[in-house]
């Protein structure tokens, strides 16, 4: 029997923390080696119109795509039924009908969906680059090369998901008949009818993480000591671009229909004795929870270089000598912007009954001392309904310690 402060003390009840302890993802890409670690250039010592040149050209391209595409169509029917028993025109004796409970408890969970990234976006490393001591009218050129197209990581996470649960859970008890019995008492009781339905769609989370630590590149550029009529040249170029692209898609139809039923129960035209019908209680409860669409990125590749330094000092009569440095970061996060972010439609259809009563005890012939008895036992219908959708989380953040009302725990059961 379920009274109402039992049924809410035992409703279940929703607690949302985001993330516990994510240690590693779907997919990890560790490119931690730097491009050029610790590079040093030198052109020294060379003697009177010698020409020297050193041409670097760096190229690194890391593409990540993650697309997963799920299509979910659950279609549950569970009935519980006891009862429709008959005791009919029975001579002598009482006459007693007692069924069990009727229960029914369906849980669907869906989870689906998940991305995860890690790429260490890779240090250019410590450059060092040094023309020195040549001769007279001597050509010396130095040029380091990384164009946006050679040097660039793309991060590209989507999801799709279409789920539908239709759902039919009826539990029933009752729909006996005692009739046109003589003598005796009659007697018919019933179990609690529980209908329980619980269904979960957890679907759609990218999670990237681009970086980590480092910064501390450092770029010495010198062009000293060279010859009289010498022609020095330090050129560097370098451009980096990060793309990263979030997005979620989720249509999520839920057609519930709960039911709960006890009574229906007749007990007529009897002669002798007491007439008593006694039915149990009708519970439904119905839970949906809907979490859709999650992205969270953490893009920390700091700057190119933090630290640079040129120096021309001390080379003869009538050099030429240039230092030329530009530098070009680009990044780009998309998580709601046009053409990407999150889309979520979410129509939940819930019907849940609890009915019990429509008992009937008429025409009966007894006892005069005693009266006929009818006694239903209570009705309870709950029903939870959380949908959470669309989250954007963009910065540094530490997995397990999030403050959201947002329970990703789950993501943990695909490591």
């Amino acid at each position: 029997m379920h009274s109402g402060e039992e049924v809410k003390f035992n409703m279940k009840k929703i607690q949302k923390q985001i993330f516990s302890a994510i240690a590693s993802g779907a997919l990890i890409l560790n490119l931690a080696t730097p491009v050029a670690a610790g590079t040093t250039l030198q052109i020294s010592g060379n003697g009177a119109y010698s020409d020297s040149d050193v041409d670097i050209e760096m190229e690194q391209e890391t593409t990540v795509v993650q697309s997963n595409s799920a299509q979910v169509v659950n279609n549950i029917d569970a009935d519980a039924k006891t009862g429709e028993n008959d005791a009919n025109y029975n001579t002598g004796g009482d006459v007693t009908i007692w069924t069990g409970d009727a229960y029914s408890d369906v849980t669907v969970s869906n989870l689906l969906n998940k991305n995860v990234a890690t790429v260490e976006c890779c240090d250019l490393g410590d450059f060092d680059v040094l023309i020195e001591g040549n001769g007279a009218y001597s050509e010396n050129d130095v040029e380091i090369k990384a164009e946006d197209d050679d040097n660039k990581i793309e991060v590209f996470q989507e999801n799709e998901a279409g789920v539908e649960n239709n759902v039919d859970a009826d539990a029933k008890t009752g729909g006996n008949d005692a009739e046109y019995n003589t003598g005796g008492a009659v007697v018919v009781k019933t179990g609690s009818a529980d209908a329980i339905v619980d269904v979960s769609t957890t679907a759609n989370a990218n999670i990237a993480i681009v970086g980590g630590e480092g910064g501390d590149s450092e770029m010495s550029l010198r062009i000293i000591g060279n010859g009289a009529y010498s022609d020095s040249d330090i050129e560097v170029e370098l451009e980096r671009e990060i793309t990263l692209v979030q997005e979620n898609r989720a249509e999520v139809l839920n057609n519930i229909d709960a039911d709960a039923k006890t009574g229906y129960n007749d007990a007529n035209w009897n002669t002798g004795g007491d007439m008593a019908i006694l039915t149990g209680d009708a519970y439904t409860d119905v839970t949906v929870d809907n979490l859709l669409n999650f992205n969270a990125a953490d893009v920390n590749c700091f700057c190119l270089f933090s630290d640079i330094f040129a120096k021309i000092d001390g080379n003869g009569y009538e050099t030429e000598n240039e230092i030329k440095v530009e530098l070009e970061d680009e990044l780009e996060v998309f998580q709601g912007e046009e053409g990407a972010g999150n889309q979520a439609a979410v129509e939940n259809n819930v019907d849940g009954d609890s009915k019990t009563g429509k008992n009937d005890l008429e025409w009966n012939t007894g006892d005069t001392e005693g009266d006929p008895f009818v006694h239903t036992g209570s009705a309870d219908s709950f029903i939870d309904v959380f949908n959470a959708a669309n989250m954007n989380v963009y910065g540094d953040f530490s997995w397990p310690e999030w403050e959201f009302d947002w329970d990703m725990g789950w993501l943990s059961m695909w490591l």
